[in-house]
């Protein structure tokens, strides 16, 4: 039998220690059911109550509990980040710890990975139970947009409950807000088959929502910095040279235009009071200024490597 789990749980945390001991106990009934090898890896993201305490003790008590603590928050995205990059699991696992997801579809999901072969396997939340104004409408809007956008045909993006192969996690780096996204980088980085599975989504049981309205504003600016990403990432100049090149015939035509009128016409034609002379060398300017940024851009994407590090101030049985 091979030294490495079935199954990695990888579970970011913010403030949760009266819903953690329950999901553990119902996750370990789970794959003591189904006789899973498998570990859990919390990640407990600046938690300011007492969490850790609980990640912990539960560690005592449970084998297959492990732990990541960052010194302050710094998001879902950095917790699920480091998480991947400890998961040992053929399969790997995520989902929310404040028990809206259900361990019960850990088999499921597991079987749609290793039997049916999928990559990347995205919950459906297709009930739910959160407000109908301010989370379920800009929700539907905002994963219609991304599937038109991304060509990804999944109903529930953003859902946590999610199942991956190894090497798919392996694979990615989820950084900023990007773990809304993560089918999306999953497809750029080559992996094609990606399915759906419809959860269940049970009502709030401990704390509050983490929930804000500033998360759809910035979900919208990171769809555009994924597609981005994906299609330009590695040859910024590709999209910057090319739109560079464009604005900058475009005022060129211009300017050459009026140059051949003035020289008809002579003095009956003046260069400089007319409207389309500002036009034009605006829009060389500008064509310019997008040549330089796609060398700036060709430089930097050569380098910031710093960009997932992450302050870690204790770790229980990982090294």
């Amino acid at each position: 039998m091979s030294m490495n789990p079935d199954i990695s749980l990888v579970i970011p945390l913010y403030n949760e220690e009266e819903s953690l001991p329950e999901l553990l106990e119902w996750i370990q009934q789970v794959c003591l059911t189904n006789e899973y090898s498998y570990e859990v890896i919390l990640i407990d993201d600046g938690s300011t109550d007492n969490s850790w305490q609980v990640v912990e003790e539960q560690a005592q008590k449970i084998a297959a509990v492990k732990g990541i603590r960052f010194q302050r928050n710094y998001g879902k995205s950095a917790a699920l980040n480091e998480g991947f990059k400890a998961a040992q699991g053929r399969v790997v696992i995520t989902m929310d710890a404040d028990l809206q997801d259900s361990p019960d579809e850990i088999p499921e999901l597991y079987r749609m990975i290793t039997v049916e072969g999928y990559d990347l396997v995205s919950g459906w939340k297709k009930i739910r139970y959160d407000n109908a104004l301010t989370k379920n409408l800009p929700s539907k809007l905002y994963n219609g947009v991304n599937r038109w956008v991304s060509g990804i045909q999944l109903h529930d993006m953003n859902c946590g409950l999610k199942a991956y192969k190894k090497k798919v996690v392996k694979s990615i780096e989820v950084y900023g807000d990007m773990h809304r996204f993560i089918p999306v980088l999953a497809k750029w980085a080559g992996y094609r088959k990606i399915g759906e599975k419809v959860v269940q989504h049970r009502a709030r049981k401990y704390g509050v929502s983490k929930f804000g309205w500033e998360r759809f504003i910035n979900g919208f600016l990171d769809m555009m910095t994924v597609q981005f990403m994906g299609r330009f990432g590695k040859k910024p100049m590709h999209f910057f040279g090319t739109w560079g090149m464009v604005v900058f015939l475009l005022g060129f035509i211009i300017t050459f235009y009026m140059i051949i009128m003035k020289l008809i016409l002579e003095e009956a034609y003046g260069l400089t009071n007319r409207p389309p002379f500002y036009l034009a060398l605006t829009a060389m300017i500008i064509g310019t200024m997008f040549f330089l940024t796609g060398f700036l851009a060709e430089l930097v994407s050569r380098s910031a490597a710093d960009r997932n590090s992450y302050l870690i101030s204790e770790r229980i049985k990982l090294s």
